[in-house]
């Protein structure tokens, strides 16, 4: 499934009223920054140009490190040193892996976890451009492991994303999602009670 693909299913199921929570900011396509590259090759070939080839080194090592790294408080420290911004008491699992070329366009909040082997990526390299656009995971969501989160998405408060799914749209506070791509499964009601949120659409 290319990233048109899941760009359009993903519009299917906001229409839908999967991810739809009345947002006026649009789909994250909508908020993403396009970069138009030259010549006949697909975009993935003017890397060098998008980013700083030792910046991306750096990254690298770095996020290397923080995977396999077995202390939250050090996997934290490494990772605000390449621009993640990281907020109190966020879990890292092993193997979990931020954007090697933008960390800095990452943003997890108080209390966040992100599990084993999610990726959280802010980068998406195209036939003729590249894209670029912020990944917020608010205060207390999680991740499930595997899970892969595209650029331009936020993980809203509370939320829960299950393992190996692909997050395409944005995620409202106390949801739960699922799915290639990631459609909502449950939701928290007024009173703080889990809805089916299945069940919902039938009655």
């Amino acid at each position: 499934m290319t990233h048109e693909d899941v760009d359009v299913a993903a519009g299917t199921a906001e229409r839908a009223g999967g991810h739809a929570d009345g947002d006026a900011a649009g789909s994250r396509t909508d908020r993403l920054d396009r970069h138009p590259t030259p010549g006949s090759r697909n975009s993935l070939w003017s890397w060098p140009d998008a980013k700083s080839p030792l910046v991306v080194v750096r990254n690298y090592v770095v996020i290397v490190l923080a995977r396999i790294c077995p202390s939250l408080r050090l996997k934290n420290w490494l990772l605000r040193r390449i621009g993640v911004t990281v907020g109190a008491g966020v879990a890292w699992g092993l193997e979990s892996t931020p954007d090697v070329f933008w960390p800095e366009r990452i943003t997890v909040g108080d209390d966040a976890i992100v599990g084993y082997d999610a990726t959280l990526l802010c980068h998406e390299f195209l036939r003729d451009e590249y894209r670029l656009g912020d990944v917020v995971v608010e205060e207390g969501a999680m991740i499930g492991a595997g899970a892969v989160v595209l650029p331009g998405v936020t993980v809203g408060e509370g939320a829960r994303v299950a393992a190996n799914s692909l997050v395409a749209a944005d995620v409202p506070p106390e949801t739960t999602v699922a799915g290639v791509p990631a459609e909502v499964v449950s939701r928290a009601d007024e009173g703080g009670k889990t809805v089916d949120a299945t069940a919902e659409a039938t009655e």
